[in-house]
């Protein structure tokens, strides 16, 4: 069957893939690169984990408040704008590249990683929108990368996306909560299949393993927390019915549509700050002072949520983590409204972070589709339940296009439930892409057709 495969495609079969000469000692490379690479991202995602902990928390404890006051986000931003500043202008690498590009692209460089690291230490603890998987994707492939030679790499071309992608999945092993989540991410975000796939998942599962392994062994062992995505407790989910599909597909589809409005957001703060991919960047001032307008403009919108609801800003900062376990947990303490302004604010605030602050894009997705799906719970034939696996499903796939991911995903964090609400995880993700890229086609169309007479490419 083997040589039948390899003589219809042309390639390689898979025990040619396996046996070849250095594959074996890639997946030995592989297994150990996994164990640094886990204890940098441990030691990143704890000193994140504390500096947070103490600008929301202890600060405005100290300062006499019993929680932060509505107005905390707009220096605490302005602060994390200034500090991004001398990162995106000078450092090699730029800090990373640009949330809303997505969490693909080339492996990131060694000399890239210091800058990677210190842009997320400037805006994630301080209250930017997003998510610490994109920095620590970043960081996992430098480091991986730094296991062989330069001159190797060049010899070796095919070494560096191998590898890249090695030491991203041992770096978010168990931030989304499970390393298969990792792994499956990886795979589905490349593309490939038959050996060439095999060829990839096997070091990809091996490092993310020993990955999971050291990332939580170092966390019992010191006590700190590892920061992995997980919901502590859940609604109960019944057995699926109707209803749940009646609202789910729907509940879906607006996510889908929310989500691709902030990531379209997100798309014109990125020429604001830094022009057009394909086009002239604007000088090193004019990018500093656009970057600490828009980190002001994200503090305005987290504010705005304390403002409207009287509730705290820091449920609408940050990446969303703890607010999505306060609210699976206990969703009867939402108000409707809130839970509208919480997806609203936060997308907002997303949107704009998207496109010019450093960080992942994936968790603050999540929980905007959280709050959708909760506040659409009432729904006669609906409930909590299903509408937190639609929302988590539904939002997921929105960002990162990975329908196959999302629902492994959205079956992690919600744990021995996940069994009931698989099928509406499934169809709320397919839902959800198929949603997205109808809804992006309609913000590119005006683009592809001129009314001006201008060549198409000049529109573009």
């Amino acid at each position: 069957m083997s040589e039948q495969t390899r003589t219809a495609s042309g390639g390689p079969t898979l025990q040619e893939v396996l046996l070849r000469k250095g594959y074996l000692g890639l997946l030995l490379v592989s297994a150990l690169v996994g164990i640094p690479v886990s204890l940098a991202a441990f030691g990143f995602v704890s000193l994140e984990h504390e500096l947070q902990h103490w600008i929301w928390e202890s600060l405005p404890d100290a300062a006499g408040f019993d929680s932060p006051p509505w107005w905390w986000p707009l220096p605490a931003l302005l602060l994390a704008g200034l500090l991004l500043v001398p990162i995106v202008t000078r450092f090699p690498g730029r800090g990373g590249h640009i949330p809303v590009d997505g969490i693909g692209g080339p492996p990131t460089m060694p000399k890239a990683v210091p800058g990677v690291v210190l842009a997320a230490l400037a805006c994630l603890p301080l209250g930017a929108v997003l998510g610490p998987e994109a920095p620590l994707m970043a960081m996992g492939s430098g480091l991986a990368l730094l296991a062989v030679s330069s001159a190797k790499r060049t010899s070796q071309p095919q070494l560096a996306p191998v590898l890249g992608a090695t030491g991203s999945a041992a770096a978010i092993s168990t931030i989304f909560g499970s390393p298969l989540v990792a792994a499956v991410m990886m795979i589905e975000a490349a593309g490939l299949g038959g050996p060439r796939l095999m060829a990839l998942i096997l070091p990809c599962l091996l490092a993310s393993g020993i990955g999971a392994l050291v990332f939580t062994g170092f966390g019992h062992w010191t006590g700190l927390s590892i920061g992995a995505l997980s919901l502590s407790s859940e609604p109960p989910a019944g057995t699926p019915d109707p209803g749940d599909f009646l609202w789910g597909i729907p509940v879906a589809a607006a996510v889908a549509v929310l989500c691709v409005a902030a990531h379209t957001i997100g798309e014109l703060v990125r020429t604001y700050t830094s022009g057009r991919p394909q086009g002239p960047a604007p000088t090193a001032r004019r990018t500093a002072a656009r970057t600490v307008v828009c980190a002001v403009a994200v503090g305005a919108c987290i504010s705005a949520y304390a403002l409207l609801t009287g509730r705290s800003p820091a449920e609408a900062a940050l990446s969303g983590q703890i607010t999505l376990g306060a609210l699976a947990a206990d969703p009867a303490s939402w108000s409707i409204g809130a839970l509208l302004a919480l997806a609203l604010c936060k997308a907002v605030g997303w949107g704009i972070a998207l496109g010019s602050l450093r960080g992942g894009p994936i968790f603050p997705a999540l929980l905007i589709g959280a709050a959708v799906g909760v506040a659409c719970a009432p729904l006669p034939g609906f409930g909590d339940a299903p509408g937190l696996a639609a929302g988590l499903a539904a939002s997921a796939a929105a960002v990162t296009r990975l329908p196959v991911t999302s629902a492994v995903l959205g079956a992690a964090l919600l744990g021995a439930d996940s069994v009931n609400t698989m099928p509406l995880l499934i169809v709320s993700s397919v839902t959800a892409v198929v949603v997205g890229e109808m809804a992006r086609s309609l913000v590119r169309r005006p683009a592809a057709v001129p009314r001006d007479g201008h060549d198409r490419a000049q529109a573009g």
